[in-house]
């Protein structure tokens, strides 16, 4: 049987079938660390800072230790690159008889069912989805997975994809007339015989919560779990250990009711009219709130007077609406299944405005055209080490920041971990990368507060000079969309003034995808970008030489989940800033610095420019966690690293 130091040696099999691979130190102990837990059923955390080669180091014990094993990711877009790329490429090194499976949530696989009667019904909102559905009808012939990533025509947050998958709410399961054919069945079938199931961490705890996606049957199998980019965790996991009701699912029951109605019932002309009450009850609630975009705590919508009328209002019609479903849901599969959809919302809503736990927040929150009820636990704690019971098995969570420093006390007391019997194993292996030589940790001095009017301008005064002399190559990362779109102004007008022809992108031109390309393609310019850009952005070599981040991303202290968790927090004699809201504002400010660096080759500045890195005692705790960088408060210093530099490709 292979071990881990053959596996990673100098003439061994990883070194010998993959081009340019060395294993590195830290490589090399993490690996040897993750067998240990897999062999003991233990728990370990471990941070891997970028460039260690975090993802090899827990595919080849996962590969080597002979069990069946869980990866679940952070996003759909490393899920597949782990399945298409990394997998593969270890699995084939290593010469190991392993099976291996994808599996996503059921709305990434088109439906046979759900797919024949929209193409038949007809009804879409603009000819562009009428298009693309055909499209996928296309694609459905000759796909073998019917994974919506495999169909290039139709982009991925296409409309149409609505109509051609099924949800959670209206899938019909075992009573379905195409479940031989059905993708999600097979991909369910494929995971249950699998060594090794790729998943992502809103699939597993949609599933590990509703039992519904496979992994109700998957998961006491299974005798490993391992979480990559597991700082995401705890955000996950409150998201799905809450509950919900949103003007979209009512309008989407509705219209399925009708739907079914039309093909089952044509003759319950009582049941169309309550669709059609149902639809006009959750838009009334929508419009009920002025403002789109915003979260409020349930105390702040107690005097909107409106609200509450039409909360009461789609209860009496939500349940009317059920009573007229239930005299006609034995006339087909599809009208039982409104009937269950009906009750389930039903029950939401009903605990939602009167509540049986007092240690959940209630709040909405409003979009541009839908409204959601949610209910979310003020701690998952709890409810994450009951999933963790049970059956023995190992849990592995990584990723390049989940420490403060090198203490990991709030990440696993928001996780339940400190209470694991016998206690877990943590550790931090930093990253091979020579940082002192690579990098310079920028503070400008003499900022405004973080909180006055002039902030954003400040920041791109500090950002131009370093724009001007990397020739482009830099992020500029905002806490807000607001700061977001003055700084691309102010950055816009420079350019100009100074006549430097430099591409300016910013957030919301186009995708995440579109955007990241045209960066990386250009090789001289600016991306001015808020939350969706500090993580999980790759772009290696030179097209990136700067980083800046404009404020500590301290989470808005009026989000209403927040609010509620800091309120518990003094309640029970703890500090939620040092305990709770530094911690996270930390990890992701950690999360923006790892885009500057990505390899050994790599050289830039990262300016943070919020004054309370210097001023405040707690600016210590920040920097201290990043890597071990040049620090400078100079700009001329900054400046003349950044001049030393290559010029871009797509200027020199």
């Amino acid at each position: 049987m292979m071990n881990i130091e053959t596996a990673f040696a100098a003439d061994g099999p990883l070194a010998t079938a993959i081009p340019g691979f060395a294993a590195r130190p830290q490589q090399l102990e993490m690996a040897g660390r993750i067998a240990a837990a897999l062999k003991d059923n233990g728990v370990l955390v471990a941070e891997a800072g970028t460039g260690t080669g975090k993802t090899y180091a827990y595919l080849v014990p996962a590969l080597l230790n002979g069990g069946k094993v869980i990866i679940s990711t952070g996003t759909k877009t490393l899920q597949d690159q782990l399945f298409n790329r990394d997998l593969p490429t270890v699995r084939a090194a290593l010469k190991v008889p392993v099976s291996v499976a994808l599996l996503k949530g059921r709305a990434n696989y088109v439906c046979h069912y759900h797919l024949a009667r929209n193409l038949i019904d007809g009804r879409f909102q603009n000819p562009q989805d009428a298009v693309h559905l055909r499209a996928i009808g296309r694609f459905m012939e000759i796909t073998q997975t019917g994974d919506k990533a495999e169909c290039p025509e139709v982009p991925e947050d296409a409309a149409a994809w609505m109509y051609a998958t099924s949800s959670r709410d209206n899938c019909l399961g075992q009573e379905c007339p195409d479940l031989k054919e059905c993708f999600v069945a097979a991909a369910r079938r494929a995971a249950m015989e699998a060594d090794v199931v790729v998943v992502n961490h809103h699939l597993f705890f949609a599933d590990v919560m509703l039992r519904d996606e496979g992994m109700g049957e998957l998961l006491p199998s299974c005798n490993a779990v391992i979480f990559d980019e597991a700082h995401q965790l705890p955000e996950t996991a409150s998201l799905f250990f809450g509950e919900s009701v949103s003007t979209s699912q009512l309008l989407e029951l509705a219209r399925d009711t009708r739907s079914e109605t039309v093909a089952a019932a044509r003759d319950c002309l009582d049941l169309i009219e309550a669709t059609r009450k149902l639809e006009k009850a959750a838009r009334d609630l929508r419009l009920s709130v002025s403002t789109d975009n915003a979260r409020f705590g349930f105390a702040q919508m107690e005097d909107n007077k409106p609200f509450q009328e039409a909360v009461e209002i789609l209860d009496t019609e939500l349940a009317e609406f059920g009573a007229i479903v239930e005299t006609q849901a034995e006339r087909s599969e599809g009208l039982a299944n409104c009937l269950r959809r009906t009750q389930e919302l039903q029950e939401i809503l009903v605990r939602w405005i009167k509540p049986e736990n007092t240690d959940w927040v209630r709040w909405v929150e409003v979009f541009s055209q839908s409204l959601s009820l949610n209910a979310t636990p003020l701690s998952i704690a709890s409810i994450f080490k009951r999933q963790m019971d049970g059956h023995p098995r190992a849990w592995i969570f990584t990723s390049a920041t989940l420490a403060v420093g090198k203490d990991f006390g709030h990440y696993c007391r928001e996780l339940g971990l400190h209470w694991v019997e016998p206690p877990i194993d943590t550790a931090v292996w930093g990253s091979p990368f020579d940082y002192p030589q690579q990098a310079v940790l920028y503070a400008p001095q003499n900022m405004p507060e973080p909180n006055s009017p002039e902030y954003p301008d400040a920041v791109a005064k500090v950002a131009f000079p370093l724009i001007r002399a990397a020739h482009g190559r830099t992020f500029v990362l905002c806490t807000s969309l607001r700061a977001m779109r003055r700084i691309h102004e102010l950055i816009a007008d420079d350019l100009a003034r100074e006549k430097l022809d430099l591409p300016l992108l910013i957030q919301g031109e186009g995708s995440r995808t579109e955007l990241l390309e045209r960066f990386r393609r250009l090789g001289n310019a600016i991306l001015v970008a808020s939350q969706s850009f500090w993580e999980g952005v790759d772009v290696p070599g030179d097209a990136l030489s700067v980083v800046v981040i404009d404020k500590l991303p301290f989470a808005p202290p009026d989000d209403p989940v927040l609010a509620a968790r800091i309120e518990n927090m003094q309640k029970n004699g703890r500090s939620p800033f040092m305990e709770y809201q530094l911690p996270r504002a930390v990890i992701n400010v950690k999360q923006g610095a790892g885009r500057l660096i990505r390899t050994e080759r790599d050289k830039g500045v990262l300016a943070i420019c919020d004054p309370r890195m210097l001023t405040k005692p707690y600016g210590k705790r920040v920097w201290q966690s990043l890597p071990p960088m040049r620090r400078s408060k100079l700009e001329s210093e900054v400046v003349a690293f950044l001049e030393q530099l290559p010029p871009p490709a797509s200027s020199g």
